[in-house]
């Protein structure tokens, strides 16, 4: 049977609309938990750090348990309300601070990175929850079409200005992703004692400033803003000589 011209149109416009949404991270994807990386990659520099150690220097290892990077992923676009604003997480951030140098250097395995915690959505002040097919659907798209993980599995953060000085401080951040290093300014906050030592702030960047391609539908309609929102809380615990 054939539709009359103008509900054939409708039926096409719901159609594609549909697809839209599932190739957005609507329809169910299944996917394994990657396992855990066995170590940071070659370009990280423990090996300093552990010179450092040598050397007496007073070295802190971050603790993933307590650590957390945060990125706010808002939507955009005419067809905005069909869709989620996200947020992206690190849990298992590695890394060491050496505050007499003022230095610390951070990696996060991509694969890694949980999307759309409901108490992360709370504390950005999203008030919906996308369904677990949702979550998984835009984790795959993220990985595999924006970050493109498989070749670029790990961001590396390098940080100056991390030293033993307590309170307001402004750190410089360079960020390698994507392939892409940028160098950006973080107010921060700095608490330290004799062995602990915690770090929180807040930057912002653009995704295309390392070369991604916010995702993006039906021209546009559908899209991630450029613009994201990155916050961070970096505990630490000083080594002993042993290591």
């Amino acid at each position: 049977m054939r539709l009359p011209p103008h509900r054939a149109g409708l039926a096409a416009a719901l159609l594609s609309t549909t697809l839209a949404l599932m190739l957005a991270g609507c329809a169910p994807l299944v996917r394994e938990p990657a396992p855990a990386p066995a170590a940071p990659p070659a370009e990280f520099p423990e090996g300093h750090y552990r010179e450092a150690l040598a050397q007496g220097k007073p070295v802190f290892r971050v603790d993933p348990a307590e650590s957390l990077i945060v990125i706010e992923v808002r939507r955009s676009g005419s067809l905005a309300r069909l869709g989620h604003d996200h947020v992206v997480a690190s849990r298992e951030v590695v890394g060491y601070v050496a505050p007499e140098e003022g230095r610390a250097d951070l990696v996060v395995a991509l694969e890694r990175l949980t999307v759309d915690e409901a108490s992360l959505r709370t504390e950005a002040g999203f008030d919906t929850q996308p369904t677990e097919s949702d979550v998984e659907g835009t984790r795959a798209n993220m990985l595999e079409k924006v970050l493109e993980a498989e070749k670029f599995p790990f961001a590396l953060i390098g940080v100056s200005g991390v030293g033993a000085k307590q309170g307001e401080v402004t750190l410089s951040v360079a960020i390698t992703l994507h392939g892409t290093t940028r160098t950006l300014q973080a107010p921060a906050r700095i608490d330290a004692s004799a062995d602990r030592m915690s770090v929180t702030g807040r930057l912002s960047f653009d995704q295309t400033d390392f070369g991604i391609t916010p995702y993006s539908l039906l021209g546009g309609a559908i899209a991630v803003k450029n613009g994201v929102d990155l916050r961070f809380r970096i505990q630490a615990r000083r080594l002993s000589g042993a290591g």
